[in-house]
């Protein structure tokens, strides 16, 4: 299967034996250049490719037995959620049943989520989109634009507001208009407030975490209005409303995928509790004073209600990390595997990409643009007509 290509980012603290047991040469070697090639022999590189890949998957064979044997024992004699371990008895009429009993009669709902950015010099547009969808149709879209202008005309001296832009936007990191961080968090929290307060389906079905970053640090977790927000909103999913299953791809975690990996197809593995991974997220998230302490109770209290694990669907696909109540385990987990049964060669749920789809196609970047290019052209030839500006 092949991986998306990724940056190599080695551990500055790594030892140079670190280093030769993981590549399998000396660093001295690697940085002599007299050991390079000149130029490239395919015929000579297509052999050693695959001797690396054959070896590998051996090892990792070998690996993966252990895992099961002994790894996959102890997270469910240590583990503090109910259903924890390896369950492989899963087959093909239990998914059938989830297809019926669940997706295909509308019981469960995917949100999926799209923002464009047009940024010019009189003015930044920011558009979020988040779409409903059900496998009986969709069931909603919505949107939001800001629009941000750095220069608006208030006062009876325009030399100096023209003089107080230049100052601001020479000193400005802020290059872009809102921030990145700002936006994903806007766009995260409507996502799921979207999901609870329109959606009329019991399961709903998320991609990423039910704690998301964007909510718990930074930007966002830095202002008491939208620190209790973001907590209140998560706290109404997690506790109040608690059928919900939330999919990532397990690329993000590498102990996760290591996990996955070793799971045959139509197996998961119910880990823990996410009462830790919260805990150590607040511990490193930069927040201070009142804003910790009440993130602090919410990690304890919130994350031990949320059950995290790893499946896989197919030996062709990536595993998938899903989130879940700890008393809906098993049914979240079935949901999340049935709707990535659907497309055997990505093991994501087919709900989730439709969802993302449909919102590319209602909010996507292109038509974007496109309207806002056209809104330019009019303006100029306005303002041409215009004696008076």
């Amino acid at each position: 299967m092949a991986e998306e290509e990724e940056t190599i980012n080695p551990d500055e603290t790594a030892s140079l034996d670190d280093f030769k047991k993981a590549y399998g040469e000396n660093f001295s070697d690697t940085i002599d250049i007299d050991t390079w090639r000149v130029g490239e022999n395919l015929a000579e590189l297509y052999p050693l490719i695959e001797s690396e890949i054959l070896s590998s998957k051996k090892d990792e064979l070998k690996h993966h037995k252990t895992l099961r044997d002994d790894i996959f024992v102890r997270i469910k004699e240590k583990a503090r959620v109910p259903h924890a371990g390896l369950h492989s008895d899963i087959d093909i009429d239990i998914i059938q049943k989830i297809h019926r009993g669940f997706l295909f009669n509308g019981a469960v709902t995917a949100c999926g989520s799209v923002s464009a950015v047009y940024n010019s010099v009189p003015i930044s547009i920011t558009q979020i989109g988040v779409c409903l969808v059900t496998y009986q149709g969709q069931h909603g879209s919505y949107s939001h634009r800001l629009f941000r202008r750095d220069l608006r005309y208030k006062s009876d001296d325009p030399i100096k507001e023209a003089l107080n832009l230049i100052e601001k936007r020479q000193s400005s990191s802020d290059k872009s208009g809102m921030s990145t961080l700002a936006i994903r968090g806007i766009k995260t929290y409507a996502e799921c407030a979207i999901l609870l307060d329109k959606s009329e389906s019991n399961w709903l079905l998320g991609a990423g975490s039910p704690t998301p970053y964007e909510m718990m640090t930074g930007f966002w977790a830095s202002r008491p209005e939208m620190k209790d927000k973001s907590i209140a909103l998560m706290q109404k999913m997690i506790l109040s409303h608690q059928r919900f299953v939330y999919v990532q791809n397990s690329s993000r975690n590498q102990l996760l995928w290591t996990f996955g990996n070793a799971l045959n197809p139509y197996e998961f593995l119910v880990i823990d509790t996410m009462e830790d991974n919260l805990t150590q997220m607040v511990e490193l998230g930069g927040t201070r004073g009142e804003f910790r302490q009440s993130y602090e109770k919410f990690a304890k209290e919130v994350g031990a209600k949320i059950a995290y694990g790893v499946y896989r669907v197919s030996q062709y696909s990536q595993p998938q990390i899903f989130y879940c109540h700890v008393d809906h385990v098993q049914t979240a987990a079935l949901i999340a595997m049935a709707d990535g049964a659907l497309q055997l060669h990505k093991g994501s749920p087919m709900l989730l990409d439709l969802a993302d789809n449909l919102c590319q196609t209602a909010f996507g970047k292109n038509d974007f643009v496109a309207s806002i290019d056209q809104a330019h052209a009019k303006a100029d030839v306005n303002l041409r007509g215009n004696n008076n500006i």
